[in-house]
């Protein structure tokens, strides 16, 4: 079937009621679709898809465009978003630790309290439709749409906000998303988390939440990743499958003979990832940005 247009008829989710203060069910998600209704045998029971977002569905980092928008719209200075980017980096290529997350985290936070929810989704529209959307990678779209066409459910599992998940995947037709959860009192972010981040064993966490509440059999549900960080939730569920995967990841898919899938070029794909560039590219990329809007 042809792809499913970035317009989709899927209309946008409203922010969970968990996003507010005090939420107490399923923290990260934001649901585009209900359940279908089935029987109780395990034949009939859902089953579901999970993608990573950064590097297994789109070509970068989802949060690298959602900070230059805030940048754009003055919420966020181009030194907040140099810091900000360097300590992601070192988070997403493996120098992480308990108190390099919480900097990020807090980093990450503080920057936004106060911003109104109201707006935030309006950016992250604007940074879906404007920015992430041409950089979705095509054939691993077509794998999630053959996952709906076989009545599976897809979600993306990201340590995104999930404002920014939920918009993505409405746009892609998708049923839903589980992404990071900032805490909200009188329509306004407040500097604290609901939850913790939506990464590495949270995720493996999220996808069990998740499954115990729409009825999910995870021994027959399949998740996709690039990251070794993702390794909790590829062994939580029976198929897990590598794309464009980091070097460890790669090892691990050998070691458990998961498939791999590479859509990378040349010679970038038969070397995998080097971490480091990777991390430098960011903060290149990001110091450009700051220095560009210091001339402005």
């Amino acid at each position: 079937m042809s792809e499913i247009e970035a317009s989709s008829t899927a209309s946008a989710a409203p922010l969970p009621r968990t996003a507010q203060a005090g939420g107490s069910a399923l923290t990260h998600s934001v649901v585009v679709e209900p359940a279908a209704p089935g029987d109780d045998e395990l034949a009939h029971r859902p089953t579901a898809a999970f993608f990573d977002v950064d590097n297994t569905l789109m070509h970068g980092a989802s949060t690298y465009w959602l900070a230059r928008a805030l940048s754009k719209h003055g919420v966020l200075s181009g030194r907040d978003i140099l810091s900000f980017a360097w300590k992601q980096a070192r988070f997403k290529f493996g120098a992480e630790n308990h108190g390099h997350i919480s900097s990020v985290k807090s980093s990450a936070l503080e920057l936004v309290a106060g911003f109104p929810v109201s707006e935030m989704k309006a950016v992250c529209e604007e940074v879906v439709d404007r920015d992430i959307s041409p950089r979705i990678l095509a054939p691993v779209r077509r794998i999630a749409e053959r996952h709906l066409e076989a009545d599976q459910e897809v979600w993306l599992v990201t340590a995104s906000p999930v404002e920014l998940a939920g918009v993505l995947a409405s746009r892609l037709g998708l049923t839903g998303a589980l992404g990071t959860i900032a805490e909200v009192e009188e329509g306004c972010y407040t500097g604290r988390l609901v939850g913790d981040l939506m990464h590495g064993p949270a995720k493996a966490d999220g996808i069990a939440e998740l499954a115990a509440e729409r009825g999910f059999d995870l021994e027959r549900c399949t998740a996709y990743s690039d990251s070794a960080n993702d390794l909790p939730m590829l062994r939580k569920v029976g198929r897990a499958i590598a794309v464009n995967p980091d070097t460890r990841l790669a090892r691990q898919a050998r070691h458990y003979g998961w498939p791999v899938l590479d859509f990378r070029r040349g010679r970038r794909a038969a070397k995998l990832a080097l971490p480091t560039a990777a991390a430098a590219g960011v903060g290149a990329g990001l110091l450009y940005l700051y220095k560009s809007r210091e001339r402005d």
